[in-house]
């Protein structure tokens, strides 16, 4: 069984994530998340929150908007992917298809007729049957839905969540009394109807995004950058790895001032959920392959068991939005900066938050053995961990259930705990590593002397001797 599929399975026994509706045939791109996989979720947005957004201003858009919007924007006509049909198995992305054929990437944004002559050359067919394949045909992504009594007002469910932030972003400016540089982030939901969604979370039909989207003006100097100049980046042009200092890359000109900072952030961000250096790269997106809105594009990838996958996008918009959504709804959103009249520009991240957590889990899923005995574990780093302690009590006779109940409630004040009163020691121990919890306390007959318990460590299953009223503390510099 391929790294994949043991991933799946044991997220699925463990309450991590699964597939929605599994009672009935579902649609395929839809994915449950248990408790495991919630606390896990929430946490990497927590990281997030603090090592990106900082004095950003953060909203809740609506997930569903009138066509307007998305005629302006551009998606209704250029949000697509390149679809053939095996008239035996179905629809395929046709891209993907190639690239698999060929190992080289290809540009989704090519004529449909280009993928004819690609598919034609490589002599790719049904990855299934290995029947022919029908011409391409340009499908759209956008999920429409209909509102009102009678069904007639168009609307769509949103593809990104950063559609939200630029209709919202006059409204902002004025209630919060902007100024420029502004960032404005966002966690949501958005919706894309997928032709072939596959490798679990990976790619699906409802996923969640953590965007954030900064409006300045592009005259003026972006004071934020001196924080990183020394920082180390390893960006991947024309398929070559350079790793150089933020301010090398801004002095040879390949990056701008507030390309180079976001771009630091997020590197540094990545690296802080123990995700190393090496198993990250900044692959510069090609102008054949880069959005149609984008001056420039970089993607954030992680290396895992499936290869490089693209987690979070970084974008120098320039004011296409700004200007598209001026244009669409007849309102000038120019706001004065400095006395001086300007449309902002806009830089984006929108990182995929599914993406991020199967690349966690990748990650950290490994196997080893403990005196002789193997054991499946996740390596997680200890502050994202579902879980950060464990309470046990040996037995549930002699007052050792009541006196694990009294230190669960103590320290569940201070982190997230989970209490198991059954089983062996042993069995318990396995269960928590399998989920990554960090941390196990056990509390036996000696607590009840001396009120000491036994602390075990998941990656080493090195045990100390911790005082009750010490646990906090030893705790919050393990865990933080």
């Amino acid at each position: 069984m391929s790294k994949l599929e043991d991933i799946k399975a044991m997220a699925k026994t463990r309450g991590f994530f699964w597939p929605s509706a599994e009672i009935y045939k579902s649609s395929a791109g839809l994915w449950s998340y248990g408790p495991l996989g919630v606390a896990l979720k929430q946490n990497l947005i927590s990281e997030w929150r603090k090592a990106i957004t900082g004095d950003m201003l953060e909203i809740d858009g609506s997930q569903i908007m009138p066509a307007a919007v998305f005629n302006s924007s551009g998606h209704l006509s250029s949000f697509q992917d390149p679809i053939t049909e095996c008239k035996k198995c179905g629809s395929f992305r046709a891209d993907k298809l190639i690239e698999k054929v060929t190992g080289k990437i290809i540009p989704e944004a090519l004529p449909a007729k280009e993928f004819d002559k690609l598919i034609t050359k490589h002599k790719v067919s049904c990855p299934n049957c290995k029947g022919k394949l029908s011409n391409v045909e340009m499908f759209n992504l956008m999920v429409k839905t209909g509102l009102g009594t009678s069904r007639s007002e168009e609307n769509y469910l949103r593809p990104e969540t950063c559609q939200s932030i630029f209709v919202d972003f006059p409204q902002v400016y004025r209630s919060m009394r902007g100024r420029l540089p502004m960032g404005i982030a966002q966690v949501g939901k958005a919706f894309r109807n997928e032709i072939s969604p596959r490798q679990s979370i990976l790619r699906t039909r409802e996923f969640n995004q953590a965007e954030i989207e900064v409006f300045f003006n592009p005259k003026s100097k972006f004071e934020k950058f001196s924080e990183v100049k020394k920082q180390k980046l390893p960006l991947m042009i024309k398929n070559k790895i350079n790793t150089i200092t933020v301010s090398d890359a801004v002095t040879k000109k390949i990056l701008v001032e507030i390309e180079a900072y976001y771009l630091a952030q997020y590197v540094k961000f990545f690296q802080s959920l123990s995700i190393p250096l090496k198993n990250i790269r900044l692959r510069q997106v090609g102008d054949d392959e880069k959005p149609f809105y984008a001056k420039s594009a970089w993607d954030l990838e992680v290396n895992t068991s499936l290869g490089w996958i693209e987690v979070c996008a970084h974008h120098n918009r320039g004011d296409h939005d700004l200007k598209s959504h001026s244009k669409g709804s007849g309102k000038d959103l120019s706001v004065i900066d400095v006395d001086k009249k300007v449309l902002p520009h806009v830089w984006e991240s929108s990182m995929g938050i599914d993406r991020l957590l199967f690349c966690i889990l990748d990650l950290s899923f490994v196997e080893d053995k403990v005196a002789g005995e193997q054991r499946s574990l996740l390596k997680f780093a200890p502050h994202i961990a579902p879980y950060k302690v464990a309470i046990f009590p040996l037995v549930k006779k002699d007052g050792l259930k009541e006196k694990s109940q009294e230190v669960f409630n103590t320290l569940s004040n201070f982190y997230q705990c989970f209490l198991d009163i059954s089983g062996s020691i042993g069995k318990r121990y396995r269960r928590q590593d399998e989920v990554g919890t960090p941390f196990c306390l056990t509390i036996d007959y000696d607590t009840m002397k001396d009120n000491t318990v036994t602390v075990r460590e998941r990656d080493s299953t090195k045990q100390s001797r911790i005082k009750i009223s010490e646990l906090v503390n030893y705790l919050c510099k393990k865990v933080m």
